[in-house]
Order: C-alpha cells, then sequence, then structure tokens
C-alpha cells in the first residue's frame, strides 16, 4: 500500500484563546500534533505533510522528519488541501487527510480505517464515530443498505437527521489523483466564504465515483481539540490509556486518578508508583522501584530498586538501590551512585555522588565530585560560586565531613580526610588528614547583656 498523509495544522484555534498554534499545545506531555504524526507513521504512512499557517515559524521549529506547506490566507479545509496539492502531483496511491488537533487518533485504528479503503474501489472514504451527542457534528446519512449517501451539516439537518448519532469525524482517505482533480470545483457559497473538504464528495458521487464510510469502534479516538475544557479531556483520556497500558506490563500504579504519567516515560516490572507522582518527559524508571508520594520526575534516568519520595529530580541520573527523600532536589547534570542514601532537605545539581555515600539532611551540594563511602554531616555546603563563575568541589573515597561544614571551591578532600564539625575550608585537605577549621571559643564572665 502506497500511503502518505496530509495534516492540516494552520488553524490558530481561536476557542483556546491562546498566544500559541493550538497544535503546540501539551496532552500528555507532547504537543497535540506530533502524537498526530506518530499515529500516522505507525500506521505506514511513507511521507508526511503538514499544512501550516497560524504560528508557522514556531510549529515547524517545532517538528522534524515532516514536509510542510504554508496557507498563508485560512479560507477552510479545501484551500488547505489544495495549498498541499504540488506536493502530491506524483503521488499514485492513498492520501489519508486529517487535522492536526486529534491526538487521540490511534495507529491501530488508522490502519484498520485505510486497509479499508484500499480494499475498496472507492475514490474517497470517510472516518465516522457514533457520538453520545452529536450536537454541532456533520451527520452521516447512508442508503437502506447501510452504504454512505451524503453529509448534512448540523445547521441544515431536519429534526430526524438531528437524531442521527453517527457523524463525520473530519479524517479521509482519498485517491490522490482523483482527490486534487475534483477538489478545484469545490466553491465557497457558504456563509463563512470559505472551501470545505466534505464538499467535493457529492461533486465525486455525480461523476459516478465510491465514497466508503468506515465507523470508529470507540468516538473518543476521533475527538477534536478546540477549548481548553477539551485539552484536560483529552490530556486525562491519553494518560489514562498510558497507565492502563503500564499496569498491563506489570508496573503498580496505587491511584491512577491521582497519577499523571507521560506518554514517552517508561517503567519497569515490579515498580510502584504511590499517589501525587508526575513523570514526565523522556524518563526512563527501572524495576522494583517505589516513586512517589508526592515525587515529579522530569527527564530522569532511574536504575533498580531506587525509593523515592517526596521529592523534584529533573535531567539527572539515579543508578540502583538508591534511597531518596523526603523533600530532596536533584538538579540538571547529577548522577547519584548505586545505594547512596539521600535524605530529607538536600539539594544536588551538577554534581556526581559515589556509591555506598550518604547525604543524610540538610546539605547543598553544587558542581561536585563525591568519592564512594562517603559521610557527609548536616548542614554541609560546597560553595561553588564566587560571584562570578562556578568552581567544583572534590571529595575523595571514605572521606569523613563534619557537620556545618563550609567546603570553599575550588577545593580537594583528598581519600579518607576528616573535617571537624563547623569547619570552613578554603585549602585542599591531604589523603588521611583532620582538618580544623574554626575559630578558637572564648567564653567572656563578665558582659554587657543588652537584652536586660
Amino acid at each position: 500500500m502506497n500511503l502518505e498523509t496530509l495534516i492540516l495544522a494552520a488553524g490558530k484555534g481561536t476557542r483556546m484563546k491562546s498566544k500559541l498554534p493550538k497544535v503546540l499545545h501539551k496532552v500528555c506531555g507532547k504537543p497535540m500534533l506530533q502524537y498526530v504524526i506518530e499515529a500516522t507513521k505507525k500506521a505506514g504512512s511513507e511521507r508526511e505533510v503538514v499544512v501550516i499557517g497560524s504560528g508557522a515559524e514556531l510549529v515547524e521549529r517545532t517538528f522534524s522528519g515532516v514536509e510542510f506547506v504554508l496557507q498563508a490566507e485560512q479560507l477552510g479545509t479545501g484551500h488547505a488541501v489544495l495549498s498541499a496539492k504540488d506536493k502530491f502531483a506524483n503521488t499514485k496511491g492513498t492520501v489519508l487527510i486529517l487535522c492536526g488537533d486529534t491526538p487521540l487518533l490511534t495507529s491501530e485504528l488508522l490502519k484498520n480505517f485505510t486497509a479499508t479503503h484500499e480494499k475498496s474501489n472507492c475514490a474517497a472514504t470517510i472516518l465516522t464515530a457514533e457520538m453520545p451527542d452529536a450536537t454541532g457534528y456533520g451527520r452521516v446519512i447512508r442508503a437502506e443498505n447501510g452504504a454512505f449517501k451524503k453529509i448534512v451539516e448540523d445547521k441544515d439537518a431536519s429534526e430526524d437527521e438531528k437524531k442521527i448519532r453517527e457523524v463525520n469525524a473530519g479524517v479521509y482517505c482519498f485517491d490522490a489523483q482523483k482527490l486534487f482533480g475534483y477538489l478545484e470545483r469545490v466553491g465557497n457559497n457558504n456563509a463563512q466564504g470559505e472551501y470545505y473538504l466534505p464538499d467535493v464528495l457529492p461533486i465525486l458521487k455525480e461523476a459516478g465515483e465510491e465514497i466508503g464510510a468506515f465507523k470508529a469502534e470507540y468516538c473518543i479516538e476521533t475527538i477534536g481539540i478546540n477549548t481548553r475544557a477539551q485539552l484536560a479531556a483529552a490530556d486525562k483520556a491519553l494518560r489514562m490509556r498510558k497507565e492502563q497500558e503500564l499496569m498491563e506490563a506489570g508496573v503498580t500504579i496505587i491511584d491512577p486518578n491521582t497519577t499523571f504519567i507521560d506518554g514517552d516515560v517508561k517503567i519497569g516490572q515490579d515498580t510502584i508508583i504511590q499517589p501525587n507522582t508526575y513523570i514526565e518527559g523522556n524518563t526512563v524508571i527501572g524495576e522494583d522501584c517505589s516513586i512517589g508520594p508526592n515525587v515529579r520526575f522530569t527527564d530522569m534516568i532511574v536504575g533498580n530498586k531506587v525509593t523515592v519520595q517526596f521529592s523534584y529530580c529533573h535531567e539527572a541520573e539515579i543508578l540502583d538501590g538508591v534511597t531518596l527523600g523526603p523533600y530532596v532536589h536533584i538538579r540538571p547534570g547529577t548522577t547519584i551512585g548505586q545505594n547512596v542514601k539521600i535524605g530529607n532537605f538536600v539539594e544536588i545539581k551538577n554534581s556526581n555522588i559515589g556509591e555506598g555515600t550518604k547525604l543524610p539532611h540538610l546539605q547543598y551540594i553544587g558542581d561536585t565530585d563525591v568519592g564512594s563511602n562517603v559521610n557527609v554531616g548536616c548542614g554541609t555546603v560546597t560553595c561553588n560560586y564566587d560571584g562570578k563563575e562556578k568552581h567544583r568541589t572534590t571529595i575523595g573515597d571514605n572521606a569523613f565531613i563534619g557537620c556545618n561544614t563550609n567546603l570553599v571551591a575550588p577545593v580537594t578532600v583528598e581519600e579518607g580526610a576528616y573535617i571537624a564539625a563547623g569547619s570552613t575550608i578554603t585549602k585542599d585537605v591531604p589523603k588521611d588528614n583532620l582538618a580544623v577549621a574554626r575559630a578558637r571559643q572564648v567564653n567572656i564572665e563578665v558582659w554587657n547583656d543588652k537584652r536586660k
């Protein structure tokens, strides 16, 4: 089957009331147009052409692997398709036409739809859906034998026709050569003065061509997004679809209604996701982990048997066996080594933490390389910024950092070194040395207490 795709994505989306082009609004972590492109590719499309208009430059910068056509003036769906005529001048097979605001379309639905069209002798096949409430949709009128007869727009439908719940889903398969040959005959004699793609169907029928209709099994897959409320509904539907997929693969999700997992996330078998957890972007989580409650991961790589609670981690890596939280912030560029324990109120940024190291509580570790089996005392701060540049701190294996230590970078604490509590370290500490850097205590017996 020679299948090529045309995606209509030029509309501004006025009802979204947004400065952002409608098709760039995200559902389940990705722009809605991305879902459409991916579904068509998985359905067997060999080429995708996207018609852009509103916010064209931004849309074009966002996506790769597709071709773009500019519809400078938006004059309806028929006009949008004609804008891409030259792109399909040599196409000999089927062109699949759909809209960029339908992120719930699945590749399985599109495969079945296009395969049905290819097996028929139809010049065009439309995708239909049976809606619980068909208000506002074009109704699909069928002949007594079930064959497609026509589409009647909601405003033109009789009372009996309005009772019909099968509607035009706005997705079409066309014989490419026949489509563009007849589409130029479509007029704009309507209230909006626009050229509508469905108007080519009666022209094809009058020319003796067959028109088919394929009904989707689940109407929700065909829904387009025009408002913020519909965006939220689509987001929920995609998230529930993703969570169902993960649970079927062996992931435990304690409460799917309070768990938010993006479409590209990967999670291993026997991992447990606790409530109020957000897993975003391209995060990959291994097996036998416990994540949450109240965790947010964005673009994280997480190993096996990791436990995290009440924490925010982004653009970093956590290796096997780590225990982390509560109230931990892991920032970009950080790698947490195997079997590390990180306690409450710890922030780590652009650092490497070695295997078996402990950061129990109340630390800021920035631009630091920490060795294995290091104990970092409560209140330790790596002073990495001199007001102009960032500098690194290095702590060797088996070192002991006492409570309330300031490590003023650039500085190196070598293997096995011991730093006394309350020290401010500004010079390197050699291997196995004890460093004490604090003022000598003085007790004054007679002094003027201004509080009295």
